[in-house]
């Protein structure tokens, strides 16, 4: 926070602009409804039947900008947080309410419990040349 001459408050930074706090995007909100927790991993991917982003009152700029990121390529979220300069709790909120209002779907990584064993794929391979 910073003074002028006059001895008034001010909440930003005069060469940065305006500050607007994280809270403040997501509406004070550090879960979005129905979303699990995504990993950093975790890919978003933009609906292909859905109108341009820009139109849509109702999305804020962060969310047209996740929308338009992932158009040009899928992005994981950890990727978007860094692109857009935001902190991950941030993205993952704002991409739980994408989800949600069906912008984007989220493709999520295979969790390691299941994926297979690696002796069990040297026994399929081994099986194979044995053929």
């Amino acid at each position: 926070m910073s003074t002028d001459g006059q001895g008034r408050s001010h909440w930003f930074d005069d060469e940065a602009g305006p500050v607007v706090r994280p809270y403040a995007m997501t509406r004070g909100r550090t879960t979005s409804a129905g979303q699990h927790r995504l990993d950093l991993i975790a890919v978003v991917v933009a609906e292909s039947h859905t109108d341009d982003p820009e139109g849509d009152h109702s999305l804020s700029p962060e969310h047209v900008d996740i929308v338009d990121l992932c158009r040009e390529t899928p992005q994981s979220v950890a990727e978007l947080s860094s692109e857009l300069d935001l902190p991950i709790g941030v993205v993952r909120v704002l991409v739980g309410d994408l989800v949600a209002s069906e912008w984007v779907h989220v493709n999520r990584p295979v969790p390691p419990a299941e994926l297979p064993d690696e002796s069990i794929l040297r026994d399929v391979i081994n099986g194979l040349r044995a053929l």
